[in-house]
């Protein structure tokens, strides 16, 4: 799957079996079961172990038993029950980034947690997980805007002005307008079906989208993308 900013995903992992080698006030430290030691890796060493946060509510991972059960030296399990994310940037390396464990990982995702909204005045903002980097998460694909237009297409706007789509929230007026553009929408270039998009944006418009996007994220009506 090729993942877009914006896709609202269900994601889950199985819950495996560890061990708990540290514990502090904040977090929990675990063995980690499905990643390994890259001995190849320059300047990073690993050691096997991930910090989960104890009293983070956007904390990815659970534990069972809670970690505020746990000590040293406990066995439990670690996995993520099914929840609603989104993504809001999307990461890809060539060469796989060197991160001092494997699988090195060649695509990460940066998400929030259904009910939180991008801030784009945060700096530090979501949590990064690899699709394909060892882990073994399942993502469904609850809910794409503009899922009829592919990144790199060209269209008209019932106003006739063309713009150029990057994603749901990066539209750009050849004329150098601001705003987004006014359905129904005609694809003018790009790998996109030119009946699809007629027929997506036949009715509706872009804050009917933005709407759909936001109820699919689980966030409030103010909520805006960035």
């Amino acid at each position: 799957m090729v993942y877009r900013v914006g896709d609202v995903l269900r994601i889950s992992c199985p819950f495996t079996p560890t061990v708990v080698t540290g514990v502090d006030e904040a977090h929990v430290s675990v063995r980690w079961s499905w990643w390994k030691i890259d001995p190849d890796a320059e300047g990073l060493r690993w050691n096997g172990e991930a910090a989960l946060g104890r009293a983070d509510p956007d904390e990815l991972y659970v534990t069972d038993p809670p970690s505020f059960h746990l000590a040293p030296g406990d066995t439990c399990r670690v996995g993520i029950p099914a929840r609603i994310i989104h993504i809001i940037e999307v990461h890809e390396y060539d060469p796989p980034q060197e991160t001092g464990w494997l699988p090195r990982p060649s695509l990460s995702l940066l998400i929030l947690r259904a009910g939180e909204a991008p801030d784009a005045a945060s700096e530090f903002q979501g949590t990064s997980i690899e699709p394909g980097g060892g882990v073994p998460f399942t993502l469904e694909l609850v809910f794409r805007p503009y899922a009829f237009l592919e990144a790199g297409d060209d269209v008209a706007d019932a106003d006739g002005r063309a713009w150029h789509f990057d994603g749901p929230w990066t539209w750009a007026a050849y004329d150098g307008a601001e705003g987004v553009p006014a359905w129904p929408l005609t694809l003018l270039t790009g790998g996109a079906d030119p009946a699809a998009v007629a027929a997506a944006t036949a009715t509706g418009s872009h804050e009917a989208e933005v709407t759909r996007w936001r109820r699919a994220a689980g966030l409030q009506d103010e909520a805006q993308p960035r």
